[in-house]
């Protein structure tokens, strides 16, 4: 898969863009491309962060140009690195995938907006919940707060816009739904998502570091109803 558009992001950075929509072909050649960078890393090379449907990677401007001086610019070395990986890295699938099945109360107290999403849909409750937990969903990328996961793809029947008015205080634990995607608040926020239930699952490690976040990308992850357990 090649990508759309590669394009600079200021002076030390550039995006490589895959798509402009949510499918897992396209993310797993930003991640695919992000962990070949991450394995194979060309001098300047600071960090390659995946998204939805693209990769960003960072760059020591000045070491980039010192080491690849036959280039106009450092952008230019770097867009060349990455033509060079595209054809060999990007139709890979992802081989590190797992499963993460997540318990979650749809209780009133907890499913702050699971009526609204009822109503919305011209469905009832338990449909709703139904629907939802019968997919599997994939975590596309990490953001918004640290150990936020995006995730997706949420069944077009219950997939509610975002609330007009975010709430200034979105509970710790809350799965909301915004379009097709899904994801959890690891912690207190504001927020804008339609919450449909919530989790007690602890989803950073309060120590830290780059392994602290619960979910990565590439994971599948499984919403389970503690009602009927």
């Amino acid at each position: 898969m090649r990508p759309t558009r590669i394009f600079p992001l200021g002076e030390n950075a550039l995006t490589v863009e895959f798509g402009d929509y949510m499918s897992e072909s396209l993310n797993n050649a930003a991640l695919n491309l992000a962990e070949h960078f991450d394995a194979n890393r060309f001098p300047g090379f600071i960090e390659a962060v995946p998204a939805i449907a693209s990769a960003t990677i960072f760059y020591k401007l000045y070491e980039v140009r010192e080491a690849f001086p036959e280039f106009a610019t450092a952008f230019e070395a770097v867009k060349y690195l990455v033509d060079s990986a595209a054809d060999d890295l990007l139709d890979e699938p992802l081989n590190n995938e797992r499963i993460v099945n997540v318990p979650v109360s749809f209780q009133a107290d907890a499913a702050l907006d699971l009526q609204f999403i009822a109503e919305f849909s011209k469905l009832s409750v338990a449909n709703v919940i139904e629907i939802f937990t019968s997919r599997i969903y994939r975590v596309y990328m990490l953001g918004f707060l640290p150990g936020f996961a995006y995730m997706g793809i949420v069944d077009e029947e219950i997939a509610v816009p975002r609330k007009a008015s975010p709430r200034l205080i979105v509970p710790k634990g809350s799965v909301g739904i915004a379009g097709q995607q899904t994801g959890i608040y690891p912690c207190e926020s504001p927020g804008g998502w339609q919450v449909i239930g919530r989790t007690g699952m602890e989803l950073t490690d309060a120590l830290g570091g780059p392994d602290s976040f619960h979910f990565h990308p590439g994971d599948a992850v499984r919403f389970i109803n503690v009602a009927n357990q």
